[in-house]
């Protein structure tokens, strides 16, 4: 799914200057990348992660810091595997959103197996929007992909624009190549609202640092004090929405299967706070049971709660 809320186009952005020749030369050589074919790529992969882990560490301190924070008993070697596998999944990721351009529809289908894809399926053949949570954990980009393809009713998704332009660009061709419309996640809430009546499916991933949002949930996460994004929360107060986590599991090199989990069902009263703590444990359990699939050489915990008051 798109990065991100954590957690959409009440009006069309303004088009995106004409490109410079360095940008439209980075499109050419995405583009011919992206048609070799996977075999070939996660040859590449291999090479690029043995690069990341061993000659040039990505940000080697920062993965060991929040390993060693969210794993405290885990001994040296058992870190030492899991930060092996972390980068080269990172590797794998990076070659298969390159992929992603040009990937056939049934290849993506025949990748990512979708479990119990009926629970959300069936609020939407009533009639009922539902929204869907998901984390940075496997590949979120093909999460969105497949998703796309299998719901059979519109699809949105919440997320952050990046700054560079040609970036931008190419990413939302990418995203939604099958039909996902592309909301910018500071717009999503009155998105909705304004389109209240169209039944559809609302997707964020909401498991990144809320630095820019005035309103944080702080509780415990990894072993440490954590702050999430109250967008979900917020939305499902505001609509009585259904809520589901997406979670992801890797399943083998380039095949992985999501699962849809309730989170809240329609028109449930939650308590303050609840429905993002039930999200965060459902995040954690997924971690926990896959830690070299979540991104761990992000920054996640610049925040600090002594700076802030209660939640």
């Amino acid at each position: 799914m798109t990065d991100e809320t954590p957690p959409p186009e009440p009006h069309t952005p303004p088009s995106p200057p004409s490109s410079p020749r360095g940008e439209s030369t980075s499109v050419w050589w995405v583009r011919l990348v992206s048609r070799m074919p996977l075999v070939l790529l996660y040859r590449l992969a291999d090479l690029l992660g043995w690069l990341a882990f061993r000659v040039f560490p990505y940000r080697d301190a920062v993965v060991r810091g929040n390993l060693g924070r969210a794993f405290p008993e885990w001994d040296e070697a058992r870190m030492r595997a899991v930060r092996r596998r972390y980068y080269q999944g990172f590797a794998d990721m990076l070659v298969e959103v390159i992929k992603s351009a040009t990937l056939p529809a049934a290849e993506i289908r025949r990748r990512v197996r979708i479990v119990n894809l009926e629970a959300p399926r069936s609020h939407l053949a009533e009639g009922r929007s539902v929204l869907l949570a998901a984390a940075h954990q496997c590949n979120w980009e093909w999460m969105l992909l497949a998703l796309s393809l299998e719901l059979d009713y519109p699809l949105d998704a919440a997320y952050k624009p990046l700054v560079d332009v040609w970036a931008e660009r190419e990413m939302k061709k990418v995203r939604s190549r099958f039909g996902c419309r592309l909301i910018p996640a500071k717009q999503l809430l009155s998105d909705i609202l304004q389109r209240g009546p169209v039944t559809r499916a609302i997707a964020m991933v909401a498991d990144q640092e809320p630095t820019t949002s005035e309103r944080k949930h702080w509780t415990r996460f990894l072993n440490r004090d954590t702050a999430f994004y109250m967008g979900p929360e917020e939305i499902s107060r505001v609509t009585r929405l259904p809520v589901f986590f997406i979670a992801m599991r890797r399943v083998r090199r380039g095949f992985y299967e999501m699962e849809f989990q309730p989170l809240a069902s329609p028109g449930e009263r939650l308590a303050a706070g609840e429905l993002t703590e039930r999200y965060v444990r459902a995040v954690e359990q997924q971690i926990r049971a896959a830690p070299a699939d979540w991104p761990w050489s992000h920054k996640r915990w610049k925040l600090k709660k002594s700076l802030y008051a209660g939640r």
